[in-house]
């Protein structure tokens, strides 16, 4: 969501503006000793409503850094201030630095857990409908009820997101090392990422969002067409249902952080067919609008990366990266550099598809990783929910599990095969009545 620190204080100065713009225009016919102190005074108040929007912006800018947890960003925002021996803004200085010393730092950044989603379904009676898709979409994804129900466990239950970066970052000397993690001591960090964000042509008609897209003011929404027919915006998937939590609860989310959304680009990316192999004027199935939704997308994922979203390639062809030549996928991530990222911009992480890996628990040495390496990837990630987390710092790479959420895990934990979505939420509480057999595994 866009912040509006300044609404509220814009209009006011607006009105009075206009205000005293209006005396100002009734004492032109004023002899100047009576019109010359008037004008003194409303230069006076103008002088000072500026002030008070200054302050109200600069108190307002500081207190939303802080409450994610950077302390010593609005700090060093209000010290820069030129009103810095105003009353308020030193008061807010001394309660930031009281609760920057509060902070503890994560003790072990190999030990932060990483859960992953794929598209989010609106319409269950579309998704489950009993066609070819609908054990799919069982298997591998939830609902908005479910995920919104996620989203507050979590919360609850102290967890906070961060930046797969904020774990672990290059050095000067292309060493990958630790990063500091200061939190509350109740606290503790998440890595959240969403798969396959391109609305697939297979999911049309299905009871999932259309695109995401800008609503008129600049905000992150969906477009859904509904039961109606009627083609709607809202919050339909995980990016904006996130960004409304977020708003909505700043401290769920570290110095900003989001979620990674990791891309392929065989159907395009975001909700448009973008790929000019897929749908250029060459292709089986041509675009005429390809050039607009090129632009379009490219609006969408800056405004994602202002938000605090990352990008991550998951293959442009959804490749089994451990099963592939290394010549196919040589080919595969030109293609994605050449596709998706004019769109998404670099990335420096690749999310593996099929929760698939190019190498075993030992450290990376072999050629497909030195050529990714090479690719500019420093993060890896794959796929592992037989424990809380697992994750390796390698010598210039750092790569982490994640853990899938979706109907085949959430069933296993009902059935008593796996616990480890116990440790984030009450899978009981979660799980959607819609879903087929429902009742008789929520018992």
């Amino acid at each position: 969501m866009k912040h509006s620190f300044l609404t509220k204080g814009k209009i006011l100065l607006f009105l009075t503006l206009i205000f005293i713009a209006g005396c100002a225009a009734n004492t032109t016919q004023q002899s100047s000793a009576t019109s010359s102190p008037k004008k003194r005074k409303q230069l006076e108040l103008i002088k000072q409503i500026e002030q008070k929007v200054h302050k109200e912006h600069l108190l307002a800018k500081a207190k939303a850094s802080a409450q994610q947890y950077d302390y010593q960003k609005a700090i060093t925002l209000l010290k820069k201030s030129s009103i810095l021996k105003d009353e308020d803004i030193q008061n807010a200085i001394d309660t930031y630095e009281k609760q920057k010393k509060n902070l503890v730092t994560w003790p072990d950044n190999s030990k932060i857990p990483h859960l992953f989603f794929h598209s989010l379904i609106v319409d269950p009676s579309k998704a489950f409908d009993g066609d070819d898709m609908a054990q799919g979409y069982q298997d591998y994804m939830v609902t908005i009820a479910e995920f919104k129900n996620i989203l507050n466990q979590l919360y609850e239950k102290g967890f906070v997101l961060v930046s797969i970066q904020d774990i672990a970052k290059l050095n000067k000397n292309g060493k990958m090392v630790y990063q500091n993690i200061k939190l509350p001591s109740n606290k503790k960090p998440l890595v959240l990422s969403q798969d396959d964000v391109s609305y697939y042509e297979y999911m049309k008609n299905d009871g999932f969002a259309k695109n995401l897209t800008l609503d008129a003011n600049g905000n992150l929404t969906n477009t859904y067409l509904n039961r109606k027919g009627k083609v709607v915006q809202g919050a339909y998937d995980l990016v904006p249902i996130l960004n409304h939590f977020v708003d909505k609860h700043p401290d769920f989310s570290y110095k900003g952080a989001r979620g990674i959304i990791s891309l392929t680009g065989y159907n395009g990316v975001l909700g448009y067919r973008t790929s000019e192999s897929e749908y250029g004027p060459n292709s089986d199935k041509p675009n005429p609008n390809i050039k607009k939704d090129r632009q379009q997308a490219k609006k969408v994922a800056d405004a994602m990366k202002q938000e605090g979203w990352e990008f991550a390639s998951h293959t442009w062809g959804h490749l089994n990266a451990e099963k592939v030549s290394l010549d196919l996928l040589k080919k595969d991530t030109s293609k994605w550099k050449q596709e998706v990222e004019p769109i998404v911009g670099p990335t420096e992480t690749i999310i593996f598809a099929f929760g698939s890996d190019i190498g075993d628990w030992r450290e990376y040495s072999n050629n497909k990783y030195h050529y990714l390496k090479s690719q500019g990837f420093d993060y890896y990630a794959n796929v592992d929910a037989s424990k809380i987390t697992w994750s390796q710092l390698g010598l210039n790479y750092f790569r982490q599990s994640r853990i899938n959420v979706d109907g085949l895990r959430m069933r296993g934990a009902l059935t008593g095969e796996n616990e480890v979505l116990e440790h984030f939420f009450n899978v009981k509480l979660v799980f959607d009545s819609s879903r087929p057999n429902a009742k008789t595994l929520i018992h």
